[in-house]
């Protein structure tokens, strides 16, 4: 594949392919989003790797010429949020090609996308919907990511999403659902903990237990972030904002992961009210200091 041209204001860019990425040795990341672009550039983050939404890159431009000069630097996984794997409709081939086309110039380690649905026809919703966990739920979703992954050449990872409602004809729980879409399709589980830390609260289940039913095997990758609270007719909901820093029980929920999984590519994910890099730096290291006194816990136990 040769490399491709992009033209920004400044200058003309060549860009790619980039060498395969192998799963990063430092296993803590950011996202890469707008407001950081210069400056992430610019400053050793002493980072294993970088998250996006390849749907910002399709266009090309000024956007695609950053997310090439950081690739440079660091592995990248690409995290969709447009593929509607939920839905009853078959994947769209327009939104697969121009994936595609960003999987073979920057050759991510993970590719990912959610066990939910945003498009119906000709219309494209802003919201991850939640889908009833049926087996007719499981059939739909398990032909659209093999799909995927058919057309992608590779695996997937799929995110448990964040919901604030429950269907009555649920036929089983959600971590049976997403234990169970791995086995049928060899998907990995892109492990949000705090959506599992926000629906506990809001369905009035154990998160711990979510945790402890997710088979260790499937887990390719996980996500830290923060939700506000709300108040509501009947108590106070937590909303996934991604707008705030991790909460100390989503911190607590990670170091039982990382206990039962080992050591995942983590990211932190903050997407609106974006604060300075320092700040998302800091909550990256705070992740990596989790994994470390676990490490250190292991080695301690290993010595009795």
């Amino acid at each position: 594949m040769t490399g491709h041209t992009i033209h920004t204001n400044e200058a003309v860019h060549t860009y790619g392919p980039f060498p395969p990425a192998s799963r990063p040795s430092e296993p803590v990341g950011i996202g890469l989003r707008y407001p950081h672009y210069q400056e992430v550039l610019e400053t050793d983050l002493e980072l294993g790797w970088l998250e996006v939404h390849p749907e910002n890159y399709f266009g090309g431009g000024a956007h695609r010429h950053f997310l090439s000069e950081a690739r440079k630097t660091y592995n990248l996984s690409l995290h969709a949020v447009g593929l509607s794997l939920g839905s009853d409709e078959p994947v769209s081939e327009e939104h697969l090609r121009g994936f595609k086309e960003l999987i073979d110039i920057y050759q991510p380690f993970n590719v990912s996308d959610h066990a939910s649905w945003s498009a119906s026809g000709n219309a494209h919703l802003n919201d991850l919907l939640p889908m009833p966990y049926t087996q007719e739920s499981l059939d739909k979703l398990a032909r659209n990511i093999e799909t995927t992954q058919e057309y992608f050449g590779r695996t997937i990872l799929v995110e448990n999403p964040s919901t604030y409602l429950a269907f009555e004809g649920n036929e089983m729980h959600e971590d049976e659902f997403m234990n169970r879409i791995a086995e049928m399709t060899g998907c990995g589980i892109l492990l949000d903990l705090n959506n599992i830390y926000v629906q506990a609260h809001n369905h009035g289940y154990d998160a711990w237990s979510y945790i402890d039913t997710i088979d260790a095997r499937h887990v390719g990758e996980m996500h830290l972030a923060g939700h506000i609270e709300q108040d509501a007719d009947d108590g106070v909901i937590l909303i996934d904002t991604h707008s705030r820093p991790v909460k100390g029980d989503v911190w607590d929920l990670y170091a039982h992961a990382v206990r039962k999984f080992g050591v995942a590519p983590t990211l932190i994910e903050w997407d609106t009210d974006i604060p300075d890099l320092k700040t998302l730096v800091g909550e990256a290291d705070k992740a990596r200091a989790i994994i470390a006194d676990i490490g250190a816990e292991s080695l301690a136990h290993a010595a009795e």
